[in-house]
C-alpha cells in the first residue's frame, strides 16, 4: 500500500500544476496542438464522460502514443505523449477502486483487497475496457507503430485508458473521474463472482490445482481441542505432498476455509511447487 500512498500524495500537486498551466501557451499541456482531435473523437469522449471536454488538449495528450515522438524529425517541436497522464490515471484508478472495494468488502484485510483490485485493474482488464470504448481507433500514433498494429496492443490500450482517467481527473475533478470509472469499469465487472471468490477459498484452491494439473487438495484434521460440545478443530491442507496452510475454528468447514485462505495467500506470494518442479 506504500506505493499507492506515494501515488496519492502526488495527485493534488499534479492537478494544481495542470490548473495553473492551463492558460500558459509555453507549457506542454497548454501548447498549440500539433495533432488536433477529430470532431468525432471529441464527441465520443464527451459521450463517455457525460460532460463537455473543457481542456481538449488534455484528452489529445491522453491519446498520444509515445511512437509519435520517435517518428518526428529531431528538430521538430515534440508533443507530449500520454505517459505522464498514464501515471496520474493509474493513481486515480487505484484510489477510486480501492475505496469502492473497501466499502464493498468490510471484512477483507489488505491482502485480499489488493488481490481484488488487481482483478479489476490489471493490464488485460484495462485493455479490454479501452477496446470496448473504442479508444484504439482514437489513438494518435506514429506511422511505424501503426504498421505494427499498436491500436490493438494490450499495452497501448491499457496505457491510453489510464491516461484518459488522468485527463478526466484534471479536467473534471475527482467527481468526474469517479463517474467515468463507475460507468465504464465497476458496472462492467462481475462483482458477484468477486464476492464468491473472496469468501470461497476452497473453490479457488481447487481451481488453482486444476489449472496447474495438480491433484485435488487434501484436508486433514491434525488436532481436536476442548469438550465434545465445544471442540476446536485444527485442519491442514496440502496438495501434491506440499503443506499449504492451516486453519483453526469450532467448525471443520470454517477451519478448512481458513486453511484454504492461508494456502491461497502463500500461492499468491510465491509458487510453493517450484522446488518440486526442479527436482
Amino acid at each position: 500500500m506504500s506505493q499507492l500512498w506515494q501515488k496519492l500524495t502526488s495527485l493534488n500537486f499534479l492537478r494544481n500544476e495542470s490548473s495553473g498551466n492551463a492558460g500558459n501557451g509555453h507549457n506542454k499541456i497548454g501548447q498549440e496542438e500539433q495533432f488536433p482531435l477529430e470532431p468525432d473523437t471529441i464527441a465520443l469522449l464527451e459521450g463517455l464522460t457525460g460532460r463537455p471536454c473543457r481542456h481538449v488538449t488534455l484528452y489529445r495528450t491522453a491519446l498520444t502514443h509515445r511512437s509519435v515522438l520517435h517518428d518526428l524529425p529531431q528538430n521538430a517541436e515534440q508533443p507530449e505523449s500520454n505517459q505522464r497522464l498514464e501515471f496520474l490515471g493509474d493513481a486515480v484508478l487505484d484510489l477510486l477502486i480501492s475505496e469502492h472495494l473497501f466499502k464493498l468488502f468490510p471484512s477483507s484485510d489488505e491482502g485480499h483487497l489488493s488481490n481484488n483490485r488487481a482483478k479489476i485493474v490489471n493490464r488485460k482488464a484495462l485493455a479490454n475496457f479501452a477496446a470496448g470504448l473504442g479508444l484504439g481507433e482514437c489513438l494518435i500514433i506514429g506511422d511505424s507503430a501503426d504498421r505494427q498494429r499498436i491500436r490493438t496492443s494490450e499495452s497501448a490500450l491499457a496505457d491510453a485508458f489510464e491516461a484518459l482517467v488522468g485527463a478526466i481527473y484534471l479536467d473534471q475533478g475527482i467527481a468526474g473521474a469517479e463517474r467515468f470509472i463507475m460507468t465504464h469499469v465497476i458496472s462492467k465487472v462481475d462483482l458477484q463472482r468477486i464476492v464468491e471468490e473472496e469468501h470461497n477459498y476452497k473453490s479457488r484452491l481447487i481451481e488453482f490445482a486444476q489449472s496447474h494439473h495438480l491433484p485435488a487438495p487434501l484436508y486433514c484434521v491434525i488436532a481436536e481441542e476442548g469438550a465434545e460440545h465445544e471442540k476446536t478443530f485444527t485442519i491442514e491442507v496440502s496438495c501434491n505432498g506440499v503443506v499449504l496452510g492451516r486453519g483453526r475454528a469450532p467448525r471443520k468447514k470454517d477451519a478448512e476455509q481458513i486453511a484454504a485462505r492461508e494456502a491461497m495467500s502463500l500461492i499468491e506470494t510465491r509458487d510453493p511447487f517450484d522446488r518440486q518442479a526442479d527436482s
